[in-house]
């Protein structure tokens, strides 16, 4: 049976206060996206191209992964065929934060983090 939009907000809200309360920095939603979308999107992924399939403005696109770069959780690849242009690729931190996220909504979904428990799932997963 399919989630209605409370339960499916509320899934996500168990999951994100999850992460907030973990030791590490807060991700936004914009770089969350764009990590996501590099991560679980076939590439080769480029600052114009992010900034189409997400519909947002290159200087944004280009904030966020600066920031995902400083945190290694992205990484550029100078293209070898136009040494003006630059790939973005995913790291193993990058993919190893999905993975621990993907796990806190699973959890969540699973009923294994409420408001009490999401504090210690953040914790464990930092």
């Amino acid at each position: 049976m399919a989630m209605t939009q409370r339960q499916a907000l509320d899934l996500w809200r168990c999951a994100l206060t999850a992460y907030v309360r973990s030791d590490e920095s807060d991700m936004t939603a914009r770089q969350q996206a764009v990590l996501m979308t590099v991560a679980l999107t076939p590439g080769p992924h480029t600052v114009r191209g992010l900034s189409g399939h997400l519909n947002i403005a290159k200087p944004a696109v280009t904030r966020a992964l600066d920031v995902l770069e400083r945190n290694d959780l992205i990484k550029r690849i100078p293209d070898e065929n136009d040494l003006r242009s630059v790939h973005i690729e995913r790291t193993t931190k990058g993919m190893d934060w999905l993975r621990a996220f993907g796990g806190q909504i699973q959890a969540a979904e699973a009923g294994e983090i409420g408001e009490d428990q999401a504090s210690e799932l953040g914790r464990a997963v930092a």
